[in-house]
């Protein structure tokens, strides 16, 4: 009883530290190849943030027969391209199939950013600063390949979340982008979640390897979230277009994305207590300036 008590006060305490911090976090989440879980661990860190008073945005950078919508069983008639083009308005082009989580679709619009005219630009910012007021937190479901933004996503972004398996191609893909995001564009933190595993032994052997590897030939950081084991519940909660945390609530999945999602907030990073989402799109048009067509993974 007395752990459990301790337990519950540490819980409160972190949640006290959290509410004093009012500045937006905006996380980067990446994988190497299709297959690691990437979606579906945001969306079910989206659910597990929301269940704790969090607002957050999604922001879906992956092809529409594959994005977060469909794998909520929803469909979204526009994106952000709609909003640039002012043919629709921001709200218009949100969708929420989670309460408290809202979802816009950016592919086409991060590729138009370079484009925009410094009025255009304003317009943009000025639409999401309303949007500042209701937001707590972005997470980025970014895609990979040519056709994917995601350098510049990256460098926008506070924190970025590594989502890797054992596979030995998702781990090869997600340190070259370690190794070009360190070496070209300085940034040297990174989170990382280990998922798809049978044992959090064999996710620390992933995670150590990983780290030790990237620690000596690139001079980064890469801290340890957590891992997500195998689980038919899980899957099962997929297959449901659901987060695990609203279906089967007292599964070890959902209790691990509830640990997870507490751990990311808890997580260093480059916070900034009276950042908001206009501020995040300021950075995302500057930086979606930089050449990225050296990274096709």
């Amino acid at each position: 009883m007395i752990g459990v008590k301790r337990d519950q006060a540490d819980g409160l305490r972190a949640l006290a530290g959290l509410e004093s911090n009012a500045g937006l976090r905006v996380f980067a989440v990446v994988g190497g190849r299709t297959g690691v879980g990437k979606t579906c661990s945001v969306i079910n860190l989206a659910a597990a943030l929301a269940k704790t008073g969090k607002h957050v945005l999604i922001l879906d950078e992956n092809p529409r027969h594959k994005d977060v919508n469909t794998n909520l069983g929803l469909s979204a008639r526009y994106d952000l391209l709609h909003v640039i083009n002012r043919d629709k308005t921001l709200e218009q082009v949100i969708t929420q199939g989670l309460e408290g989580v809202k979802v816009l679709t950016v592919m086409r619009g991060i590729h138009s950013l370079t484009k925009l005219t410094l009025a255009e630009q304003e317009r943009l910012v000025e639409s999401f600063s309303e949007l500042s007021r209701s937001i707590d937190v972005v997470l980025i479901d970014t895609a990979m390949g040519k056709a994917s933004r995601v350098v510049p996503l990256i460098l926008a972004s506070q924190q970025v979340l590594i989502v890797l398996s054992g596979s030995g191609k998702a781990i090869t893909d997600a340190y070259a982008l370690i190794k070009l995001i360190s070496q070209e564009y300085a940034r040297r933190d990174f989170l990382v979640l280990v998922n798809k595993v049978k044992s959090e032994s064999e996710a620390r052997d992933i995670f150590e390897n990983v780290a030790g590897v990237a620690q000596k030939n690139l001079s980064v950081r890469l801290e340890w979230l957590g891992c997500m084991l195998f689980d038919e519940k899980l899957q099962r909660s997929s297959q449901l277009c659901q987060p695990v945390v609203e279906t089967f609530p007292a599964s070890g999945s959902a209790t691990g994305y509830r640990q997870l999602a507490e751990k990311l907030m808890q997580s260093d990073g480059r916070w900034m207590d009276n950042d908001g989402v206009e501020n995040f799109m300021r950075r995302l048009i500057r930086t979606s300036h930089l050449d990225t067509a050296e990274f096709t993974v």
